[in-house]
């Protein structure tokens, strides 16, 4: 008897923590951030090379401002239309794994083309139907003559979420938390 007790004891004082923890720390996901305007996850303004441009200078470029893509326009602004972008992917996946040198390769030869984009109208929920659907880490957001505005990184998603969610996120114990992880290789 004594140890029926102490099961149903326990298994209330379980269902009672997990209920007790999913209503403080868990909020639910608000459909309003998946409503919010694709402004709320970047502002910064995007680098626009030249198809002309090496891989070279790209990469240094991406290097030195901590970035993962870069876009690429005609005449390497953002007044001409997006043609192309340039990610950290396409450095391994077309450049590095092919035995090319950077300095000898243009973005032309290995920048994606006319890249799958978002109007700077669309919702977050855009973004992440693009990211999750077509695999991309990096999706280029446009005006309405396909000029670039800004670029969506997955570390802009994530950055947005964490500022959603900053008590559910920010407050995990020790093992879980950023001493863990010290380098930007980490994982």
């Amino acid at each position: 008897m004594s140890s029926e007790y102490e099961g149903s004891h326990l298994e209330s004082a379980d269902d009672a923590y997990f209920d007790e923890r999913d209503t403080k720390t868990n909020r639910r996901f608000d459909e309003e951030l998946l409503r919010a305007p694709i402004s709320v996850l970047s502002r910064r303004i995007p680098m626009v090379f030249s198809e002309s441009d090496s891989v070279q200078v790209a990469m240094r470029a991406m290097q030195a401002e901590h970035r993962g893509a870069v876009l690429i326009s005609e005449d390497g602004t953002r007044q001409s239309e997006l043609i192309g972008i340039f990610t950290e992917r396409d450095v391994l996946l077309r450049v590095v794994d092919r035995g090319r040198h950077p300095s000898e390769v243009s973005l032309r030869e290995v920048m994606v083309k006319a890249p799958e984009a978002l109007d700077r109208s669309a919702p977050v929920a855009a973004v992440l139907n693009k990211m999750s659907v077509g695999g991309f880490r990096h999706v280029p957001i446009v005006d309405s003559q396909n000029r670039p505005v800004f670029v969506v990184s997955m570390r802009d998603v994530v950055e947005y979420l964490v500022d959603s969610f900053p008590a559910a996120i920010l407050n995990l114990p020790p093992e879980d938390g950023p001493e863990r992880y010290r380098t930007r290789d980490g994982a």
